[in-house]
């Protein structure tokens, strides 16, 4: 699945459509996570002014009207010479001045859709910060972790915790700082708080400056790889020996999410339970 790095090289990516016009819009297959609206032709005749990101997805600003896309499992968007062929799942084609635009999705679990005051509060208004802004720190973290008894794996993927930090670069975040995945939340220290919020920003960004992690099938809207794959240290290493002590690394589900780390480096530490008051409010 394409995470942040990869959502954001992608907006980069296709820049060289901004300030173009929109001369038609193909729709091939509507059937995404939800459908294609029927409407798109709207489109046409607006220029592409601006592209944002928010979490994973990427906010199209035309001159009337804004789209919310998303990649979702297997989505894609390349940038091609008009007339060039098709391929089996290209669902929609946007043909701009010069060249078009065109979404490939062979498992169809992303999502094309105008940003409206519908979809601004189902998928958007719900989201925290964005993990490289300031708005993500340490004393912020603090507050978010200091109830939750999930394992910090599962706690810092959670997007209404903080965006964008998926599976990878979780994994590596944590393996760097030996933290075990399964770590309860709430139990770690405020100097691996702290640290756990600057190392996710360092490999966020690394991420994104070596244009995302190309596992699959992934490339940028004009069909570059990313590179970060080639620094992974732990994701999908299980079985392989630690770099750090030789010990073979392991791999665990967390919220359905396989999670590689070590064991001699990422010991998993005992939480001591909180005593439980008595009726008349003394501690055990």
């Amino acid at each position: 699945m394409p995470e942040l790095p990869e959502v954001e090289t992608t907006k980069a990516s296709l820049a060289p459509l901004l300030d173009q016009q929109v001369l038609s819009v193909e729709v091939r297959q509507s059937s995404l996570r939800w459908p294609i609206p029927a409407d798109l032709s709207k489109l046409v005749g607006q220029r592409l002014i601006q592209l944002k990101r928010r979490s994973k997805y990427i906010l199209a600003i035309f001159e009337q009207d804004t789209m919310l896309w998303h990649l979702g499992m297997s989505g894609s968007f390349r940038i091609c010479e008009v007339g060039e062929t098709l391929r089996k799942h290209d669902h929609l084609i946007i043909r701009f001045e010069d060249v078009e635009l065109r979404y490939h999705d062979p498992r169809r679990f992303g999502c094309i859709l105008w940003l409206d005051e519908y979809s601004q509060t189902k998928l958007i208004d719900t989201l925290g910060p964005e993990p490289l802004s300031a708005d993500f720190n340490a004393e912020y973290l603090s507050q978010k972790l200091k109830s939750k008894q999930v394992g910090i794996k599962v706690a810092i993927m959670d997007n209404h915790v903080v965006v964008g930090v998926g599976n990878i670069y979780a994994t590596e975040s944590l393996f760097n700082l030996s933290i075990h995945p399964a770590q309860v939340a709430s139990s770690l220290t405020p100097s691996q708080i702290e640290k756990l919020v600057v190392e996710i920003k360092r490999i966020l960004q690394q991420a994104i400056d070596l244009g995302g992690s190309t596992l699959r099938d992934y490339s940028n809207a004009m069909g570059e790889n990313g590179y970060f794959q080639q620094t992974l240290l732990a994701y999908g290493r299980a079985g392989e020996m630690c770099v750090n002590c030789e010990t073979t690394l392991e791999n665990i589900k967390l919220g359905q999410r396989a999670s590689v780390f070590c064991p001699e480096c990422q010991p998993l530490k005992k939480v001591q339970p909180k005593p439980k008051a008595t009726a008349r409010g003394k501690t055990k």
